[in-house]
């Protein structure tokens, strides 16, 4: 398996794995699908901001996966908390391509200076909250029916991960009223 930055190549393999996610699942609190044009605006977004986004690939070429993180919140008290997210092809489940993607996404963002992980996970995606587990997150909160899709309320699990316990925050010269 292959762990690499994802390519305009990548696009439509992007697009399928999403929007079969917001058909067919509750990891994606959308009911609308993306059209390629959304999805490369997602993916030139991200890289001008210089997120990543990688895509995990078999010895063949196959595409398994892809995955992501971005802000938590657009405030700067945010700034070094990133939320990420990891979408893998259901013939995939169990390869280790979930695994390597997320590995792949902590150590970018300890290179990167990131100080906490988030995960916003359905409350009833329990194989999703084991895998974040395995990872070291901890649950941090659940929000009660702050979403909705397939005509019914859905709970959101905040997970969290500390990527450096020995961080200090950064000093601020803050404007005193």
């Amino acid at each position: 398996m292959k762990i690499r930055s994802a390519t305009y190549d990548d696009l439509p393999a992007l697009l399928m794995i999403h929007n079969d996610a917001v058909r067919n699942s509750a990891a994606i609190w959308l009911v609308q699908e993306d059209t390629l044009e959304e999805r490369k605006a997602w993916l030139e977004g991200r890289w001008a901001k210089g997120y990543p986004v990688y895509v995990a690939e078999s010895d063949d070429g196959t595409f398994l996966g892809y995955a992501s993180f971005g802000p938590y919140k657009e405030k700067s008290g945010y700034d070094l908390t990133v939320e990420h997210s990891v979408y893998v092809m259901a013939e995939a489940q169990g390869s280790g391509a979930g695994s390597a993607l997320l590995n792949a996404l902590i150590e970018k963002a300890k290179v990167d200076g990131y100080h906490v992980m988030i995960a916003g996970i359905d409350s009833e995606n329990t194989g999703s909250i084991r895998f974040h587990e395995r990872f070291g997150f901890h649950t941090s909160g659940v929000v009660r029916e702050v979403g909705f899709k397939y005509n019914r309320w859905l709970d959101l699990v905040i997970m969290s991960l500390i990527l450096d316990e020995t961080a200090k925050p950064p000093v601020h010269n803050y404007v005193q009223p």
